[in-house]
């Protein structure tokens, strides 16, 4: 199959990151389906492919990765971001390496968040209902690699600038609001961060746009 050149050009982008467009289009499917059911049906569906506490408890496993194959809201913003971040990831590091930073940091910061949910419950200053919160998405693993990118960086004072970047962004809601997703995400990114022993080997380069174009150019 032959595509002008323009096509060719993107096809070639997506094929160089297969784990990421076929996440995508998982998320895609599931969100159109998630369209087409009711209030009703939707939350309860939902709750029981989010990681709770009540879920974690009795399904671990099967929650933990059923629940980053929905979202909340439209599936076009993550078209970007997945782009723009995991794709430009996993053609770095290659498809596992990649997808181990991902799930460690989903893992990892779903663990901490809901620890801190049941320590909570647990201290009296949440309630007990929230062992049945919603808590599904894939911004976790999205932190994680928005992180990792960082050794992406050649240049020692660029790599700072984009490190310190990350810790506001993910830091300051924290801080400021200090819900369980805030702090899942914190959690995340330093996940994301620690994970610099899978970035050894590969070439730390600062991003340049030719060096995006040579790659889709393949």
């Amino acid at each position: 199959m032959r595509f002008p050149v323009g096509p060719r050009r993107v096809w070639a982008y997506v094929r160089s990151a297969p784990g990421t467009y076929v996440w995508l289009l998982v998320l895609f499917v599931t969100t159109v389906a998630v369209h087409h059911m009711s209030a009703e049906f939707q939350e309860e569906f939902l709750r029981q492919r989010s990681t709770n506490i009540n879920e974690l408890s009795d399904r671990p496993v099967r929650v933990l990765i059923s629940s980053a194959m929905w979202i909340d809201g439209w599936w076009t913003p993550y078209l970007v971001l997945y782009s723009v971040f995991h794709a430009r990831a996993e053609r770095w590091l290659g498809t596992l390496r990649w997808f181990i930073v991902c799930a460690s940091a989903h893992v990892v910061a779903t663990l901490v968040s809901q620890g801190a949910v049941w320590r909570a419950i647990r201290d009296g200053s949440a309630p007990a209902s929230a062992a049945d919160t919603m808590d599904f998405g894939v911004s976790y693993g999205l932190a994680g690699v928005v992180a990792v990118l960082a050794y992406r960086i050649g240049r020692p004072w660029w790599r700072f600038v984009y490190v310190v970047g990350v810790l506001v962004v993910y830091g300051v809601p924290l801080v400021v609001s200090r819900t369980f997703t805030d702090l899942g995400h914190f959690t995340a990114a330093l996940v994301g961060f620690a994970c610099w022993p899978l970035t050894r080997g590969r070439d730390a380069r600062v991003w340049k746009a030719r060096e995006t174009q040579g790659a889709v150019r393949g």
